[in-house]
Parts: C-alpha cells; structure tokens; sequence
C-alpha cells in the first residue's frame, strides 16, 4: 500500500546552505508522525518545503499518489495538504469567524463550510465563545487553537503542525496536544514538527530524529520516547 506522503532523499538549500541533506520518510494515511530535533535541525524547513514555499534542490515528494514538484502552493492546499505555520500567522484584525473562512478560500461549498466553522468551535469552544472578537485579542495558545482551526477548514487529506505548542504555558500545551489526539481519533493525518519531544513522541505512530539536516534515528513513537539516546538528548534525562 502507498503511503499518502513519501518524502525521498530531500535536499534543501538557503543560498549556499543547505539545510536538509537528504531525507526520506513515509506518512500513512491515519498516522500522526512527528519531526523532533532541536533548533536549526531542519523541520520547519522541510515542513515549508512540502507545502510548496521552499523550491527543494533535488529529491522526490510523492503526496496522494501524485508528485509536488513545481506544483504551486496554492495548488497543494487544494490537493488535500493544509500547514499551521510556525507563529501561527492569523489575521489579527479580523474576527475568529472571519479568520475561520479564510481557511476555506479554495471551497465554495457554503453549507459544508458552516458545518466545518461550528466543528472548529466544537474543537475549541473559547472560539465559539469569542467568534466575534478580533483574531489578535486572543492569548497566544488562543491564536494557536485559531490557527490549527482555519487549517483544518480546508478539509485536509494532511495536516502539518509546526511548533503548535511553542510559548505556550503549561496547560494551553496540554489542550493543544489533547485536541491533536482528538483529531487523530477522528482519522486525521498529522505530520508533527514539535520541540517538546515527550508529548510529540507520546502522541506518535512514528517518529524521526533530525540533526543539522539529516534524519539520525527513526521509530515507532513509544520506541524512541524510551531509546536512551533520544531520552538524554531531547527528554532531559541523564
């Protein structure tokens, strides 16, 4: 069976830089598989490469069957592959609700669109609570919540997170987290980019460790979240 998103010997470069040197990994569909790694280990880069924002130098990303190179960022969403970005990126002067639609900008399907809005509000109720409110009033684990929502309004075959838990207190990141396993419950592909390696790793079917680029350790998420490297590289344990 073909996974829905294979990654192969991917190269990215920032100039003369080359930030991803060479990885492969596979998603399949119904997974949450999560990059771990620490800053500048290449995930983001990888994350933004697969959403068509970043030109790769060479390899190969199959998605659904269907090959991404050249394909343009906008066509990807369409395709099924939606991305909540790093700093979450919402549009602060428009209201939840509005900020909601904005993640369905490629449908035209009103009533499915409703429907979408009020499960995004049954995801998060304080978005319910505050639909009217401006976007940039919100907490930061509020825009987060927001963020995860309007990606999710594209109905996506995939959905990237990256760093959804990052300045967050301690009990915005453990909602975050349980909606993420909510939604994995619910069969939703997650491909997860998170610093906080224990609950990315607690939450995973699969895991891959990066460092400067390249995939180091790759397992099953329960695998690595007891593998002794990865436990006093990432978990803080001696």
């Amino acid at each position: 069976m073909t996974a829905l998103l294979e990654v192969e010997d991917l190269r990215v470069a920032y100039g003369k830089i080359e930030a991803v040197k060479g990885i492969s990994f596979n998603v399949e569909a119904g997974q949450v598989v999560t990059l771990i790694g620490t800053n500048g280990a290449g995930k983001t880069t990888t994350l933004r490469t697969l959403s068509g924002l970043l030109k790769p130098l060479s390899g190969k990303i199959t998605f659904d069957g269907k090959p991404l190179a050249g394909v343009p960022a906008h066509k990807i969403v369409a395709m099924g592959l939606a991305h909540s970005p790093e700093g979450r990126h919402i549009f602060p002067r428009l209201t939840i609700t509005d900020n909601l639609r904005l993640g369905a900008y490629l449908r035209d399907d009103k009533e499915g669109i409703e429907k979408d809005i009020q499960r995004a509000y049954d995801l998060f109720p304080i978005l319910g609570e505050r639909r009217k409110q401006a976007a940039g009033t919100l907490s930061g684990g509020e825009q987060q919540m927001l963020a995860m929502g309007r990606a999710l309004m594209s109905r996506p075959k995939l959905l990237m997170l990256d760093e959804p838990s990052m300045g967050l207190s301690p009990i915005m990141m453990q909602k975050i987290m349980e909606t993420i396993s909510e939604l994995k419950s619910q069969g939703t592909t997650i491909l997860l980019v998170e610093q906080n390696a224990q609950a990315a790793l607690s939450l995973a079917d699969h895991g891959h460790v990066m460092e400067i680029g390249k995939v180091v350790l790759s397992g099953t998420g329960q695998d690595l979240l007891h593998d002794e490297s990865v436990r006093k590289a990432y978990l803080g344990e001696d």
